[in-house]
């Protein structure tokens, strides 16, 4: 099965905006556009969704990819797909929920913990995997199940992953990572959230220049 690819990165970072609202939504994703941030996720479990991932989606040029987070169903895709979103990302494998995404042409991204998980999801069809809780596993972990994986998929590290420990992973080959509280918190400042941005891209770009 062919795999739905990322759209160009300069930086395989996913900023995880999870709890917020649509009317923060706007001033928030224009300021990660604005710091060279390229794919953007909101989870389902915020308030009305959907409405904050349309209106993220309208303010996306190419190639930046919007998207939601915690997506359970093949209706949750469905819905997901209708308000313009091109990202998935869900916290377990479910095979159903893979295939429902790629057959509407979206980037899959499911969350696994184990080998088993992780082979399930890449046989599926997902464009790559989310290793999360990555701060059980490190980045050693992360590299030990990675060895059995297709070569294609995109890797990333969600869950206790910041601007101070990139580094760690970056060493050990993994350079993709998902970005909750370290870069957004509810009721935060569109000015705070650009100050974080900033300084993750800076910590990310001089991980890789280490």
């Amino acid at each position: 099965m062919d795999r739905i690819p990322f759209p160009p990165m300069a930086r395989p970072l996913i900023a995880i905006l999870r709890g917020i609202q649509p009317h923060e939504t706007e001033a928030v994703v224009s300021e990660l556009i604005e710091a060279g941030l390229t794919a953007i996720e909101i989870p389902l479990n915020s308030p009305d969704p959907f409405r904050s991932i349309g209106i993220a989606a309208r303010l996306a040029p190419e190639p930046v990819i919007v998207g939601g987070g915690t997506v359970l169903t093949p209706a949750d895709v469905a819905r997901l797909h209708q308000a313009g979103g091109r990202l998935l990302v869900t916290p377990n494998c479910d095979p159903v929920v893979i295939r429902t995404a790629h057959g509407l042409g979206m980037v899959s991204m499911p969350g696994v913990f184990t080998a088993t998980e992780a082979l399930a999801a890449a046989a599926a069809g997902a464009t790559g995997l989310k290793f999360f809780p990555a701060s059980v596993l490190g980045p050693q972990g992360i590299t030990a199940i990675r060895a059995v994986l297709p070569p294609e998929l995109v890797i990333a590290a969600v869950g206790g992953v910041s601007d101070r420990n990139f580094a760690d992973y970056i060493r050990a080959g993994i350079t993709a990572f998902g970005l909750g509280t370290s870069l957004y918190k509810p009721g935060m400042s569109a000015a705070d959230v650009r100050a974080r941005a900033d300084a993750t891209i800076a910590a990310y770009d001089a991980g890789l220049a280490a």
